[in-house]
């Protein structure tokens, strides 16, 4: 019996877009092949040979069977759906080595839409990060070759290199009047799934990828900043999702268990037959950070795993969610191997709910609380509206007055509002959190 890997498939790299196509209809010789819906299985499997039989003969370029044979499987799977696809041996070996957490290329994630390719994250600390790739781009052309109707495995074979060479794409941008033309130099790309950061009393985990590594990660880096914190414990956590464009659904399921209590669902799949739907449930209460509220940041580059975790913690009440609404890469791929060493079939089998039962494809993760990324920029001016009033205030108490206002704009995170705002307001409102609940205490 084959095994079945299920996964959520991520595919990280670059890709691009574009379509001429001339034809000489003077030139044209017609050849008809009726498609009846009502023919037998035999009569159907019979049409598809006379197909090939017709391009294998009187093609412009000779093709071989093989040819012929993975062309008519990759055509067959990815009318289906943009994710469903035919793996050859060498895309089977890439996409194992790609849910390790390391690769070469350009660290994008891409998908089709409507024949077209589209970004759905741009890694941090990849090339195609450092280059400004945005989530909702389109790539219309890689070395000026246009990529309209190419299957994205196609698009990651040109896109492929050795590292330190470059490739240059052409990006298709909402807002921009003119394409941006970006040049980027490949690199093997080594993904830490997870890092963290402390600020003050408040934790901050950024989960990058789903790989293999992730739980052990977020694992890792939370009793790390446990230690420093010793006995004094955290008011509350952040948990950074945005850009995440998913990954293994095993550590979706395990990273959500460390956050809920025993017996609530994390997900449920389902397929074409709904009695066959399959739940998961959190095994075991949450250990990792109990009883501190949590605010997961999610953008529309958050998709497929990050959507889990993020649509578990709020269907659970478990956390606040705060940002943009997620991608909406809901559905569930099915790697199936092939016998005799003819790759794999990569296969939409079923879609990912919500413990609520909200379907995540082309939906999406609304968020509790809308923050959209902006830039708040501090004042030069730091004086008080009674220090206006020169030669009221001596210099030197005009200069303590400056400074205390410094210091103070560095505590109530003003500092970071200017970097990055979304993660301003998710520290706030855990702050603020921690505030409300002294306050109620007392009383």
């Amino acid at each position: 019996m084959k095994n079945l890997l299920k996964i959520s498939i991520v595919v990280i790299v670059s890709t691009a877009i574009g379509f001429f196509s001339a034809i000489s209809f003077s030139q044209i010789q017609i050849k008809t092949i009726k498609i009846d819906d009502k023919k037998t299985s035999e009569e159907q499997k019979a049409f598809l040979q006379d197909v090939i039989s017709i391009v294998k003969k009187d093609y412009v370029e000779e093709k071989t069977d093989a040819q012929l044979a993975e062309a008519a499987a990759n055509g067959l799977l990815s009318s289906l759906d943009p994710h469903s696809s035919y793996l050859n041996e060498d895309d089977l070996k890439e996409m194992q080595v790609q849910t390790k957490g390391e690769f070469g290329g350009l660290g994008v994630e891409i998908t089709l839409e409507y024949s077209v390719v589209k970004v759905i994250s741009a890694i941090e600390d990849t090339p195609a990060f450092e280059a400004g790739i945005k989530s909702g781009d389109y790539i219309s052309k890689i070395e000026d070759k246009s990529t309209v109707g190419m299957s994205i495995n196609d698009v990651v074979k040109q896109l492929r290199g050795k590292a330190g060479t470059k490739v240059t794409i052409t990006i298709l941008r909402k807002g921009e009047k003119e394409p941006l033309v970006k040049t980027i130099v490949r690199q093997i790309i080594k993904v830490k799934a997870v890092r963290s950061a402390q600020f003050g009393d408040i934790a901050y985990v950024k989960i990058n990828s789903f790989s293999e590594q992730a739980y052990e990660g977020i694992v890792k880096e939370m009793k790390k900043m446990k230690s420093k914190m010793g006995d004094k414990p955290f008011k509350g956590l952040v948990l950074d999702l945005r850009n995440n464009p998913g990954g293994l659904l095993d550590q979706s399921i395990k990273i959500s268990d460390l956050f809920l209590n025993k017996g609530q669902t994390i997900v449920s799949v389902g397929g074409r037959d709904k009695k066959t739907t399959k739940y998961y449930k959190d095994e075991s209460d949450e250990n990792l950070v109990p009883n501190i509220p949590i605010v997961v940041l999610v953008n529309e580059g958050s998709a497929s795993a990050s959507e889990i975790v993020a649509g578990a913690l709020q269907d659970n009440n478990r956390a606040v969610v705060m940002g943009i609404k997620s991608f909406g890469k809901g559905s569930v791929q099915t790697v199936i191997p092939l016998d005799k060493n003819n790759g794999a079939l990569r296969l939409t089998t079923a879609l990912y709910y919500t413990p609520s039962g909200k379907s995540i494809q082309a939906h999406g993760i609304d968020p509790n609380v809308v923050v959209i990324d902006a830039k708040i920029e501090k004042s030069k001016d730091l004086r008080d509206s009674e220090a206006d009033l020169k030669g009221h205030i001596e210099v030197q108490i005009q200069s303590a007055i400056e400074e205390s206002k410094k210091n103070q704009m560095k505590d109530d995170n003003l500092e970071l509002y200017d970097k990055d705002y979304q993660l301003a307001r998710a520290i706030d409102l855990l702050r603020g959190i921690d505030v409300y609940r002294s306050v109620t205490k007392s009383k």
